[in-house]
């Protein structure tokens, strides 16, 4: 039987952005259609921390995936950046994700202990809240996609397949 992923990506937020390259990386997925896998897309979720949340917590109730894969556009980094949690007020949320194994012999992946305190850490922080209350033992990350450029966009994709294949081995 396949694993069942859930990937979720948003839209852009500012005037000069042409697309957001979290997106971008998931059209080329779902173009590839080279993941083993059954996967749910939430694409272009609104940059909103209520509304996304809202409609990525629907989701994984309707369809309850097996891994979680959100992805949000980090314009000022270079590598794909897989956040060890997230905060919100006082509490501070991490992934049951054993990071340093997900990325190891990568060559564009970091482990990241900044989610952004933007649409990006609310949205993480929401569903590994929801995992957390629901007793839900789903792996879940959030990464962040540098953008894409004709130069770095064919590492950072093969970067990302071995990162999802990594997750289904859990």
């Amino acid at each position: 039987m396949q694993k069942r992923f859930l990937l979720t990506s948003f839209q852009t937020w500012l005037p000069h952005q042409k697309s957001n390259s979290s997106d971008d990386l998931l059209a080329e997925v779902v173009r590839l259609n080279s993941l083993p896998y059954e996967l749910t897309l939430l694409r272009q979720l609104p940059v909103d921390v209520e509304q996304a949340s809202f409609r990525v917590i629907e989701k994984i109730r309707e369809v309850q995936p097996e891994l979680i894969v959100c992805c949000g556009m980090a314009e000022k980094r270079t590598l794909l950046s897989v956040e060890v949690g997230a905060v919100s007020g006082e509490s501070m949320l991490l992934t049951t994700v054993d990071l340093e194994k997900l990325v190891a012999d990568s060559q564009n992946i970091e482990i990241s202990h900044d989610c952004g305190k933007f649409v990006c850490e609310g949205l993480y922080y929401s569903v590994l809240d929801e995992l957390r209350l629901r007793e839900l033992k789903t792996p879940c990350i959030f990464v962040h996609v540098p953008i894409l450029t004709e130069e770095n966009f064919p590492s950072i994709l093969e970067d990302f397949f071995l990162m999802t294949h990594r997750l289904a081995l859990l």
